[in-house]
């Protein structure tokens, strides 16, 4: 793993997905620590050290577009099961986050819109809240 201890850009970028799943930040680093950390440290620097802890939009809006983004690609499941969680921790509301996957039918297709919802479903099975 690359020293990272006196990075700012890493430790802001910690600190900011801290906010909303640190265990997420856990995860990458684990499963990218023998393959390639390098990119296990940009994942924390770049989006959360650089761009989630921007000033301009909270952390709730910046979760409701990136569950946007990942569902018009259509094939980033865990990445979008990963923003579903952290939106949920930012104060979105299951039905929030719901809608924002509805409103990509318009623009990305129904299928991607149903695989979208499909994980969603996942993680609110997961957190069980899908009947709540």
């Amino acid at each position: 793993m690359p020293d990272v201890t006196n990075n700012e850009r890493y430790q802001k970028g910690w600190a900011t997905l801290s906010k909303i799943n640190d265990k997420a930040g856990e995860r990458i680093l684990k499963l990218l620590e023998d393959v390639c950390p390098d990119m296990a440290k940009l994942v924390i620097e770049f989006p959360y050290g650089d761009i989630y802890s921007r000033p301009g939009l909270d952390l709730k809006t910046r979760e409701l577009i990136t569950i946007a983004s990942l569902t018009t690609l259509g094939f980033a499941k865990d990445q979008l099961k990963a923003h579903v969680y952290n939106a949920l921790n930012a104060g979105c509301s299951k039905e929030e986050i719901i809608e924002v996957i509805m409103q990509m039918s318009v623009y990305a297709g129904f299928p991607a819109a149903l695989n979208g919802l499909f994980a969603v479903k996942e993680v609110l099975t997961e957190k069980g809240l899908l009947n709540k």
